[in-house]
């Protein structure tokens, strides 16, 4: 799976116009995929997930961002 770089992040918004904890919703908008795919990319094992809030999972910011680039 190709997965876009700091580069790629969608024109509208910029990377510090995010929050600074992300949700599937904010990720699906940043990769352009859809929320299930968002949920299987935040399911990997290398995923740097901060923990869930009841069942919604969440991932800082800069540490998205950092793993984008490394992949």
């Amino acid at each position: 799976m190709h997965l876009r770089n700091d580069h790629d992040v969608n024109n509208k918004n910029k990377r510090e116009d995010y929050p600074l904890v992300l949700t599937a919703k904010e990720i699906s908008e940043i990769l352009q995929v859809s929320k299930p795919i968002a949920y299987q990319l935040m399911n990997r094992n290398d995923f740097p997930t901060i923990g869930s809030i009841g069942r919604c999972k969440r991932v800082l910011r800069e540490e998205f961002f950092e793993w984008i680039s490394n992949q």
